[in-house]
Formats: structure tokens, sequence, C-alpha cells
């Protein structure tokens, strides 16, 4: 079996799509028993394809595709018509895994696609222009047969609801977190003050975009520092820095109004090796997301044995379990009020270990072999 894989996520700045393209890729690659016999690395865009030799996985069973095509250009054509087949960009293939949302048409070869989530549709709002299109462009990609992978069973069930897929076109490949995550240790101080960063802090990590509800933690960091959580703290308690790790994202401004000067601390996009030191050495995690459809820095946080706050959302209830503190999203005191406790009490080695434990069991191997499946189950419906 020959396969192509969008690998546009892999260049740039590696967020979170970039991270399951990479975990998928070197897990496929050491699969045992030889397939996919070979895997190809395919970007859909102009900018950086000349790098993604040296930023992709590298196996004698993977090629990196080379030609290069500006992604908006390839995007209007696909949503108006079905050219340039996916061929013309991969060489032949047997399967095409679209890692991102968009399926591009083929001659011959079956389609895989991942939807990472419905917020395109669920949240319209809070969307960029270039997401907005996925209302057209995933449709597309359906009604031409393809097989569905989704991180979580949760949007499985809103991807089926939505587009009316039967059972057989969907496979759950649920995300991994590897081995650098588990060993991660916290950063030493002379690295966290090069970065601006204090010994004790609570974190953020993402994109800053409205689906993250960065203005709810505000104001739920402003309840902690004013002391009003019922029965916790007060004036002067010791509430750590939030530090906002992740690009600049998109939105309205961070509205830093009446926050000490030094409350909030923002270094900007790490590599991954320093975020995982960094998120092993938070004093919590804070995810409190509108929507999300796997919630992979959390999961990072419990393989680091770093205590979690995070929305009460399906997929997050799925892939966290009873390891983290849920709370409904948008209810900045409930926030605070989880907060206090976890920065009170983050449960020592006992719950350090159990959030381990909940993290161990999301392997990359398990998810390329889940997408396996997917690849074996396009063949037989493109036959």
């Amino acid at each position: 079996m020959r396969v192509g894989l969008d690998a546009t996520p892999l260049l740039g700045p590696r967020t979170g799509v970039g991270r399951y393209v990479a975990g998928l890729v070197e897990a496929l690659a050491e699969l045992p028993g030889g397939e996919p016999e070979e895997l190809g690395l395919i970007p859909f865009t102009w900018r950086g394809t000349a790098d993604l030799p040296r930023v992709a996985p590298a196996g004698p069973r993977l090629r990196c595709g080379r030609r290069r095509v500006p992604a908006r250009l390839l995007q209007a054509a696909w949503a108006a018509v079905p050219f340039p087949p996916v061929e013309w960009l991969a060489g032949p293939v047997d399967v095409f895994h679209a890692t991102n949302f968009v399926a591009p048409p083929a001659r011959r070869a079956a389609s895989v696609v991942t939807i990472h989530d419905l917020t395109y549709l669920r949240h319209p709002e809070m969307v960029t222009p270039a997401s907005a299109r996925y209302r057209d462009l995933v449709p597309r990609a359906l009604g031409r047969g393809a097989t569905v992978c989704t991180p979580t069973a949760a949007v499985g069930a809103e991807v089926a609801d939505a587009y009316r897929l039967p059972p057989e076109r969907l496979v759950v490949a649920r995300l991994g977190v590897g081995p650098a995550w588990r060993e991660a240790t916290p950063p030493d101080p002379a690295w966290l003050a090069a970065n601006g960063l204090p010994e004790r802090y609570l974190l953020f990590v993402g994109n800053r975009e409205p689906r993250k509800n960065l203005p709810t933690l505000l104001a739920a960091y402003r309840e902690l520092l004013a002391g009003r959580v019922p029965g916790r703290g007060g004036p002067g308690s010791p509430v750590p820095p939030l530090a906002l790790v992740g690009p600049g994202g998109w939105g309205e401004a961070l509205d830093l109004a009446g926050l000490p000067a030094d409350a909030v601390r923002i270094p900007g996009y790490l590599a991954e090796d320093d975020l995982a030191r960094v998120m092993a050495g938070a004093a919590a995690l804070v995810f409190p997301s509108w929507y999300e459809g796997f919630g992979l820095p959390a999961l990072e946080a419990l393989a680091c044995g770093t205590p979690v706050v995070a929305s009460d959302l399906p997929a997050l209830r799925e892939v966290l379990g009873d390891q983290a503190e849920l709370v409904p999203p948008g209810d900045a005191g409930a926030l605070a009020d989880a907060l206090a406790r976890v920065l009170e009490d983050p449960g020592g080695e006992p719950a350090r270990t159990a959030r381990r434990a909940r993290a161990a069991a999301f392997t990359w191997r398990a998810c390329a072999q889940a997408t396996l499946t997917a690849y074996r189950r396009a063949l037989e419906a493109e036959r």
C-alpha cells in the first residue's frame, strides 16, 4: 500500500495538528509488517516546501514531495472543480490521507480525511476565513466517498450526525503523547528567567484565538488575585503569574486592564522540547476552551504529571477522564475556584502517577494502527 499524506502542518511553527502529523507519520513508519510500504509526505503550500526534508520524520519508507503550489490557489480550485487531482502533487498512491480537513480530488487513489473538530459549523464566528471554507470543502470530500478519521468518539458522533455518515465510514484515531512528555523535567531557574518566567506559574498553551476563551481565563485570574474565591485565599495570597504560551493567534486583543504589570507573562511560541519542560514545571495547566476536538496540550500536561483545569466538554471528558478538574466553559467563578483548589493541593506524587497513567493509554502507535484501519476501509470501498 502506497500512502500519501498532507504534510503541510509539519512546516512552520508546529502546533497541535503539526504534532499530530509528526507523531502519526513516525508511528506508521514503525508499524510491524511493513505496511504501508511507502509514505509520501506531500506539502500543499508554496512557502517552506524546501524545508520539509529537514523537519519531517526520517525513515526508509518515507519520501518528501517537492512540488510547490500556493495553498490558497489549491483550495480555491478544489472548491470550484475537481482539479488538480492529488496524483499531480503526490505521484501514484493507493490512498491519500488529508490530515487537516481538506481532501483533494483524486483520479484513482482512495481518500481518507481527518476532521479534527467542527468549529467551522458549531462556532463559525470563531474561525478564520480559511477555516470557514471547510463548510464547502469537507462536504465535497465526503461526497467523493472519503473515509473519516476523528480524534475522539465525541467528534465522530458530531460528524456522523452533521453529515449523515454510516459507521463504516468513520474511524476514531485518538492522538498520542510521546516519551519526551513523560520524561520532561522542569526548566532550570536561569532558563526561566531568560524567558521571562518565574519559578512558579500557571500555564495556558494554545493559539490566542476566540475559541480558546481567554477572556474567561483572565476574569477567573482576576478573581484569584482579588481573593474573591469563596473560602479560599484573600488579598495578598500567593497566586502565581499566568503564562500564555503559544502563537499570537487572531481576534480581539487581550484585555489586561487592572492586572499587575508582571501578572501575565507572554513568552510566545516555544519549540516542543522547551514546551514539554515548561509544562512539567507548571503549577497547573488551565484549558478554558469553548470547544475542543481532542485537547492535546491537556493530555501532554497529564503525561508530565501536571494538574489540569479544563472546560467540561465531551472531547475533554473522553480524553482526560477523572484526572482533571472540569468546569463549565464561560464560568469564571467556577474556573477560579478550581484553580484555587489545585494551587492549594496539587495532590502529591500519587496524583502525579495517576495523571501519567491516564496519559500513557494514548499512544501514537495506537493512533497509527487505527489510521491504517481507515486506509484499508478506504481501499476496500474504492474497489
